[in-house]
């Protein structure tokens, strides 16, 4: 009998996880079933677990960004787009 109830009390927390989990993701606080996270979101935070484990290459993944950062402002293409022509 004890352990029906255990059982059933952790499967009814995993439930209410789930549900937890499905309302924070309606409020846009995390992505968890529906929604996917943009590719340029997941590989910014690769780059930053990137500079946490090598620090050594931080200052390549800070000349990335301000280079992306410059071309989005000015709205010039990508040097190697502009090789290609």
């Amino acid at each position: 009998m004890k352990w029906i109830i255990l059982s059933a009390g952790i499967v009814s927390g995993f439930v209410l996880l789930h549900v937890l989990a499905l309302w924070m993701e309606r409020k846009g606080w995390i992505y968890y079933k529906h929604t996917k996270p943009s590719r340029s979101a997941l590989g910014n935070a690769f780059l930053e677990v990137q500079s946490i484990l090598e620090p050594n290459k931080k200052y390549i993944i800070e000349l990335k960004k301000e280079d992306k950062k410059q071309n989005e402002e000015v709205g010039d293409e990508p040097d190697d787009v502009e090789n290609k022509k």
